[in-house]
């Protein structure tokens, strides 16, 4: 049990992904905690969804079974944790369901993507979403309630560390931490006015029948991801990606009206509504974004090196500054930092875009670079870079690498929480497994009581 409560918080992510859609031919209970159900759909949609992802290598093996072992677990954590009365609240799961869809979107590309291979709306995946995702939140509630009180010392974390045999010691490459501080530089007024100019004549070619909405899409619209489809896009009032005003200025729409000039943080929109099925729709969007001149980028940068000036001089910090004049929205609410993969602030410089690593290419650590341009998907902004620190490739050690091997430690010392709970939980749950599983290893403890149980 105890190898897969290392994996499982992992792997649950994409169980359910596209179950709803994909069943298998025959579907069957093969498991059940409590009043929790899992069907055989659940595990075998699971290990192929994980596959698509491309993380066929990381499967453990004999899959089925510790996936299934992985639903039981949740189940058990669920089932205690309603027991307990912890609770989500519904500003929880719509913020968990967003950024999950929009993982998506990016793992497969646009919205089209993943909407045509799960064969689902966006609103109708967020539905399929809810109940698992509510399921993983309190297993998490709860998984966190049995170890909150784990704690480390340094002492537990030497000794962690001196039972690593030396030859299995990870290897760490260069590793950095940056962070950058962002201005997008904003077009002059007489250039925005002409651009939205230029846009309500082509609202008027449309009304008058001069040219299809479409038509101008293709010729005029900057909007990459729909361009080539003249500008049509399916809509749900309740997907939190979407710019809020472009999303409200939709909505206002009746069937085939074009709205006004609309601002977003992309630039300027037109939107005319193709048709609306409650909070569905589809419709058609021309962007235009303002040219930004050297005079708007000069001014930018004068910005940014009287801000690098005020941190050099110590009159405010770089996280101060960060919070206090940074516009990307990535970075902002983190110091400005560059985060991995993994999360991680540390990371390795093949994780970082060419400009980035031209930008610390000559710093040494704790410097600023200077305002320097560069372009964020086809926009122009300028930013400082901060070069906060830089390890050598080295054999993990405690001089270097002591909060790594803490977090290590400290999961160790809560599996070991986790395991002895399930043992002293797991007699009092009603537990019922399909016996085309009696041969899995991982499941010895879980055949336990249900043996105890039919005896």
């Amino acid at each position: 049990m105890r190898k897969t409560i290392l994996i499982i918080f992992s792997f649950l992510i994409f169980q359910q992904v596209f179950a709803q859609t994909q069943k298998v031919v025959a579907d069957k209970i093969i498991g059940q905690v409590g009043d929790k159900i899992i069907l055989r759909s659940d595990v075998i949609n699971a290990i192929e969804d994980y596959k698509r992802q491309g993380q066929a290598a990381q499967l453990p093996p004999n899959p089925e079974c510790a996936f299934l072992e992985g639903q039981l677990i949740q189940k058990a954590l669920v089932l205690q944790a309603e027991k307990d009365s912890l609770t989500i609240s519904d500003e929880e799961i719509e913020a968990a369901l967003d950024n999950q869809i929009r993982g998506f979107i990016q793992m497969y590309g646009s919205k089209e993507m993943l909407e045509e291979i799960s064969g689902r709306t966006i609103y109708q995946l967020r539905e399929d979403f809810r109940v698992p995702f509510r399921e993983k939140k309190l297993a998490d509630l709860m998984r966190n309630k049995i170890v909150e009180s784990v704690k480390i010392t340094p002492a537990e974390v030497r000794i962690f560390y001196n039972k690593i045999p030396k030859d299995s010691l990870p290897f760490y490459e260069s590793e950095i931490e940056v962070s950058q501080i962002v201005n997008t530089p904003k077009a002059n007024k007489e250039v925005e006015d002409y651009v939205i100019k230029q846009m309500y004549d082509y609202k008027r070619q449309v009304e008058n029948g001069t040219k299809k909405f479409e038509t101008l899409a293709k010729m005029y619209s900057e909007d990459p991801g729909s361009k080539d489809n003249g500008g049509m896009y399916n809509i749900n009032r309740t997907e939190k990606f979407w710019d809020k005003d472009f999303l409200q200025g939709a909505f206002r729409l009746k069937e085939g009206q074009i709205s006004n000039v609309i601002r977003s943080k992309f630039g300027f929109h037109l939107i005319q509504m193709v048709s609306r099925v409650g909070d569905d729709a589809v419709i058609r969007h021309i962007l235009r974004i303002p040219p930004i001149t050297d005079d708007e980028i000069d001014l930018s940068k004068e910005k940014l090196d009287s801000v690098r000036q005020d941190i050099i001089n110590g009159k405010i910090s770089f996280s101060e500054a960060v919070n206090k004049y940074s516009d990307d929205e990535e970075s902002k609410f983190n110091g400005g930092a560059k985060v991995g993969h993994d999360g991680s602030t540390h990371i390795t410089i093949d994780e970082l875009d060419k400009e980035t690593v031209m930008a610390i290419k000559d710093l040494k650590v704790g410097e600023l670079s200077k305002p320097l341009v560069f372009e964020d998907r086809g926009v122009k902004k300028v930013r400082i870079v901060y070069l906060k620190s830089r390890t050598e490739p080295h054999i993990e050690n405690l001089r270097e690498d002591y909060n790594k091997v803490a977090t290590r430690t400290l999961e160790e010392k809560r599996q070991k929480v986790l395991e002895n709970w399930f043992k002293e939980h797991l007699p009092t749950y009603y537990i019922t497994i399909d016996k085309e599983f009696i041969n899995c290893a991982d499941l010895l403890d879980w055949w336990q009581f249900v043996s105890n149980r039919e005896k």
